[in-house]
């Protein structure tokens, strides 16, 4: 199966120039009803709205709520290309990702990007940094482009971003989580068990003083459910993790390493450090060997990721292997079956399993 081309429906005919016109009509009349519903839910004027949409100068933000709240409501996304509307087919995909910073993303995005090339699709990507807001306004940009389907991280979005899925009948695909909502079909992994099979890995060492490095969980449920299963792991081995050995940065090297200090720095230092993905980890074993901190002997960390870098850390790091190519390959056929007219499994889940390698060891004796 192939992505419907740019600007084809299935029973179109030679595009003469008064089909070009009949579909210019078409489109410029869709957008004027739609500008009108946006209008009659807000209680306002079809100018009012125009001037919300297009930026102008003293609207008040008394008008600018409004009109954005009826928006929302209806799913509205002004005509940006009245051909793309029309037909509603121009051959390519949107994927909203909260980052390219993160490695794990990129290489989902890679395995997505060549697999649809197999269906003769294309890929528009957009990235958020983990505003929900920003995510939103994101997707009505990629919708006013003319999209075929989209395809969300995680299962933290604002309400309207499915009212305005469903309002344009878009097929769309989450990834990235375990949630079982067959309103939101998704192709991901659970994050909540994995992280309880490594807090149990090193439970099972004999550590007790464990610490967590966590990005901000706001928006974020893939690293809500991580620090869940961490706590679950740790609350079911008759242990706390008190609030100072939880600490909270945004993914990166040099916020890893930026924990570590924080945390060795604390009275009791703890024996082991659980990492909220690899990068947090890279930076945590960075700074243990600029300190002169011994990993394992006096150190165990760990990531969630299984980026390519973590067998070549001194030492090796043991994480979790998240398919993210496997993803990225599979909501590419799912989508493109889904635009096909198929409905697919409203869940399907892969396996992320605990990748065991030498930076893990048994408590020190002192401790």
């Amino acid at each position: 199966m192939t992505c419907p081309e740019k600007n084809a429906s299935p029973n179109a005919l030679p595009a003469d120039e008064p089909q070009q016109k009949a579909e210019a009509l078409m489109s410029k009349q869709i957008s004027r009803t739609l500008l009108q519903d946006v209008a009659l839910e807000a209680g306002v004027s079809t100018a009012s709205v125009s001037r919300v949409l297009n930026r102008a100068p003293h609207v008040s933000e008394r008008l600018r709520r409004r009109v954005e709240a009826a928006i929302d409501q209806l799913g509205y996304v002004p005509d940006g290309t009245a051909r793309a509307l029309a037909s509603r087919r121009i051959g390519a995909i949107g994927a909203l990702v909260p980052t390219l910073d993160n490695p794990i993303f990129s290489a989902m995005i890679d395995s997505l990007e060549q697999r649809l090339k197999r269906h003769d699709c294309r890929l528009l990507i957009a990235t958020y940094r983990y505003d929900l807001d920003d995510e939103l306004q994101a997707l009505r940009t990629l919708v006013q482009q003319g999209v075929d389907g989209v395809v969300l991280i995680g299962h933290d979005h604002r309400p309207a971003v499915k009212t305005l899925l469903e309002r344009r009948h878009l097929p769309f695909l989450t990834s990235w989580h375990a949630k079982d909502d067959p309103k939101w079909p998704c192709i991901g992994f659970d994050n909540t068990a994995p992280a309880r099979h490594l807090a149990h890995h090193l439970l099972m060492l004999g550590h007790h003083r464990l610490a967590v490095i966590t990005a901000p969980t706001d928006g974020n449920d893939r690293a809500r459910a991580r620090l869940e299963g961490f706590r679950q792991a740790i609350a079911a081995a008759g242990r706390d993790l008190p609030p100072e050995y939880t600490v909270t940065v945004n993914y990166g090297i040099a916020e890893g390493a930026q924990a570590f200090e924080t945390l060795m720095g604390l009275e009791e230092p703890p024996t082991a450090i659980l990492c909220g993905n690899d990068t947090l980890a890279f930076g945590v074993l960075l700074a243990a060997q600029r300190a002169g901190v011994s990993i394992p002997e006096e150190l165990s960390v760990t990531g969630f990721d299984d980026l390519p870098q973590a067998r070549f850390m001194s030492p090796p790091l043991t994480t979790i292997a998240v398919p993210a190519n496997e993803i990225g390959r599979q909501v590419a056929d799912t989508l493109i079956a889904s635009i096909g007219g198929n409905t697919p499994p409203h869940r399907r889940l892969l396996d992320a399993p605990l990748v065991l390698r030498q930076s893990t060891g048994p408590v020190p004796p002192a401790s």
